[in-house]
């Protein structure tokens, strides 16, 4: 298992998720981006893909299908944003226009039909990854920050000193998209974006969250060792080992 502790530091191969019910689709997806040099799994089931990510840890990316049995496309994408953000691709055979509107406008980064193109996906794939850059270190299962917490995002949940904290979808969201980009300034308009899509929300709203957060993590809240007031323009995780406090 490649070294993914250090905030900028890239895996020795990618992580893609590929979740659909047929197996001729994930095989055909799965040999194509091997090829290309990507680690990837395979779910028959949003369920199956739920699963591998509490078992594996976090993919990079996931390419989604849009009707499985169970739970389709859309749900697995709201069920793993309660916890992340992670980077979707829809592969389906609905081309729809109001489907594909909602699914780049709520959850996807891109929209592929099919039938597809293989050397096109793999295409797509490369430019989103490139847009989206470099993980810091929440790829495994439990992201430890360090000898005093962790956090397990697919079960909403930080460990301060092994004690489970439970935290709410977007107190989870918030923690994943600042140790994320950890060493790394997120600005208030990226964070109000990708934790509230399509509604019209306020920084005060943000501050809440950020200081019921703090509350939770925090060894002394008022002086913050994890989440850092960057004036002016957001907020901060520190770099893995550098965790100092201010305001």
């Amino acid at each position: 298992m490649p070294d993914n502790s250090l905030p900028g530091s890239r895996p020795a191969l990618q992580r893609i998720l590929v979740v659909d019910d047929d197996p001729v689709i994930v095989r055909l997806v799965r040999d194509k981006l091997e090829h290309a040099g990507y680690e990837v799994f395979g779910a028959e089931s949003g369920q199956h893909a739920l699963d591998i990510i509490g078992r594996r840890g976090m993919p990079h990316l996931a390419i989604v299908d849009l009707n499985m049995p169970g739970m389709n496309g859309f749900q697995f994408c709201e069920a793993v944003q309660q916890f992340s953000d992670l980077p979707v691709i829809f592969l389906s055979a609905v081309d729809e226009e109001d489907t594909v509107i909602q699914a780049i406008n709520r959850y996807a980064e891109d929209y592929v039909t099919k039938p597809f193109s293989p050397r096109e996906l793999l295409a797509r794939v490369q430019r989103v990854l490139r847009r989206i850059g470099d993980y810091a270190y929440t790829l495994d299962v439990v992201t430890e920050v360090d000898a005093r917490l962790a956090v397990d995002f697919p079960h909403q949940r930080a460990l301060i000193s092994g004690q489970p904290i439970l935290l709410t979808p977007t107190e989870t969201k918030l923690l994943y998209l600042l140790i994320r980009n950890a060493g790394r300034t997120v600005t208030v308009d990226f964070l109000l974006r990708r934790l509230w899509p399509l509604e019209e929300v306020f920084e005060d709203t943000l501050r809440v969250h950020i200081h019921r957060l703090r509350q939770k993590i925090e060894p002394t809240p008022a002086q913050p060792r994890y989440i850092l007031t960057e004036r002016g323009l957001g907020y901060s995780f520190p770099a893995k080992g550098n965790s100092q406090s201010r305001g």
